[in-house]
Order: structure tokens, then C-alpha cells, then sequence
């Protein structure tokens, strides 16, 4: 049950959209359009930042309104608009609804129609099968991935009209990466995530040993997938240089998080270190690609 809703300011509505995981849908999507090397389209390029960024305030919104019960049982998320009383859940529902709407006509009216069906893909995935996933099986992380993976691909399909290969590896790409990166999270705030009884690995698995193989693992996938482009002709030699770079690094930090000492410390820096790796590996495609391409 939501605390008593008092008069909500602006920031409270800002809030209600994660700005920050928001951005990183719309970057996402905007990589997935810059490598695909379109014709320069103003009124394209603006659907597709307005649209994408008003799916991803929406679905937040809907998933804050969703989950309102269990945000105010943990600690990291219990000053939220919704839990505090600052949002009422109606409006948060009509808010989150609005955009999400008004995404998928903009996209399809200024883009095209497979673009606004990987909109409607991922807001479908992420509310009507990730978000009640949570409460009752461990494989919701998996599952959230898919919904976080494919922005790329409607940015893909706004430049190109359709999927070839390099949009799936940027698919791939997107999907691999958040698993190191969520289980850091996971592993970091798994007491929270208990005390709600969301049945996440990192709440299953007390020692973390099984938590810290499972990123490696995904790590090591994210590398195979990240040199692909330059495997199959479709970036150059210094990205694949970048891209090994990169991945070593964060191949590094994946592994000094399967040691069992200092677990804590090194979920933290595995964290911090996939919010570097990412842009890093994302900026050297789209530069390689409009450089020599």
C-alpha cells in the first residue's frame, strides 16, 4: 500500500521515468541508427530520439506503478515518487500509458513500422513478462535482458528498414553485457531483493560463487560477440584492437569477482567498470563505422 500522496512537483515526475536507465535505451537505439549509416534525416533522427525516449519513460513509469508494493519494502527504492506518497499510482499509470502510446505512433508515423514493432517488443517484454517474472522465477534477469537488448534494434530498423547482421550483433551485444552488469547490481543490493522474496540468483545463491560464474561466463560471450563485426567484414582492424582492449579489462574484473574475498568490493568495481566498458565499445563501432565504411 502507497503512502498518502501529497502535491508532486515536477522532479517527482522526471524521477517517475528513470532518467538515467532511460538514457541508456535512447543512446542504444541512436548507436543502432549511426552504424547502420542512414541518410541524414532530421525528422527521422528526432522520431527516433522522441519516440524512444518516450517508450522508455513510459515503460518505467508502468513499472514503478507495477511494482509499487514491493519498491516500498526496499530500502534502495523505497523513496521513490510512488512509495512516498509524492505520485499517485493512478497518475503514474496515465503517465506511463500516454508516452508509451505516443511512442509507438510517432514511430510508426515518422520511421516505419518494423521500428515501432520493436518498440511495442520491448515494452511488452519488459512489462507484460519481465516485470511480473520477477516475483517467482530466477531466470527474471535473463528475461529483463532481452527487453534491455532491443533499442539497438529499433534504431537498426529505423536506419535500414530492416535487421542484418550487425544489428543482431549489436542485439547480442546489449543482451551479454547486461548480465555482468545486473549481477553486480543483484549481488550488491541481494538483501533488499530477499527481503521482498524476489528469487533472483544472487538471492539463491548465498555465497555468491554461482552469481560471480554465471558474469564471467556472459562476460566471456559478450567478448566473442563484440569482435564479430570485425570478424565478418563489417568493422576494421582498430576496432577489433578496441574491442580486445576493452574486453580484457573487463574480462578482468569479472574474474576478481569469482574470488570469494573481497566479493562485495568486487561486485562494486565490476559494476562501475560495465558502465565504462560499454560506451567505450559502443563509441569505436559507430566512429569505425563512419570513418572507413
Amino acid at each position: 500500500m502507497s503512502a498518502p500522496v501529497t502535491k508532486a512537483v515536477f522532479g517527482d515526475y522526471v524521477e517517475l521515468t528513470k532518467p538515467r536507465l532511460s538514457a541508456l535505451s535512447v543512446i542504444t537505439a541512436l548507436v543502432g541508427y549511426a552504424a547502420g549509416r542512414p541518410p541524414f534525416l532530421v525528422g527521422e533522427l528526432l522520431a527516433v530520439v522522441v519516440g524512444t525516449s518516450l517508450a522508455a519513460a513510459g515503460v518505467a513509469a508502468l513499472n514503478q506503478w507495477l511494482e509499487h508494493d514491493t519498491d516500498a519494502q526496499m530500502k534502495r527504492t523505497a523513496d521513490r515518487p510512488i512509495p512516498t506518497g509524492k505520485v499517485a499510482t493512478g497518475s503514474a499509470f496515465v503517465l506511463g500509458a500516454l508516452m508509451c502510446a505516443a511512442a509507438l505512433g510517432l514511430i510508426f508515423v515518422k520511421v516505419n513500422g518494423l521500428a515501432a514493432g520493436f518498440t511495442l517488443l520491448t515494452i511488452i517484454c519488459y512489462l507484460g513478462w519481465y516485470t511480473p517474472v520477477k516475483r517467482w522465477s530466477h531466470w527474471s534477469t535473463e528475461i529483463g535482458a532481452l527487453a534491455g537488448a532491443f533499442p539497438p534494434l529499433i534504431g537498426w530498423a529505423a536506419a535500414e528498414g530492416r535487421i542484418t547482421t550487425l544489428g543482431w550483433i549489436l542485439f547480442g551485444v546489449l543482451y551479454f553485457w547486461q548480465m555482468p552488469h545486473f549481477m553486480a547490481i543483484a549481488w550488491t543490493y541481494r538483501r533488499d531483493y530477499a527481503a521482498v522474496h524476489f528469487p533472483m540468483l544472487p538471492v539463491r545463491d548465498e555465497t555468491g560463487g554461482k552469481v560471480a560464474a554465471w558474469s564471467f561466463v556472459n562476460t566471456l560471450a559478450l567478448i566473442t560477440i563484440s569482435v564479430l563485426p570485425a570478424v565478418f567484414g563489417l568493422a576494421s582492424g582498430w576496432y577489433l584492437a578496441v574491442a580486445g582492449a576493452a574486453g580484457g579489462w573487463f574480462l578482468w574484473r569479472a574474474g576478481l569477482f569469482l574470488r570469494p574475498a573481497g566479493r562485495d568490493q568486487s561486485a562494486r568495481r565490476l559494476f562501475f567498470a560495465s558502465i565504462i566498458y560499454l560506451p567505450i565499445l559502443l563509441g569505436a563501432l559507430v566512429t569505425d563505422r563512419m570513418i572507413n565504411f
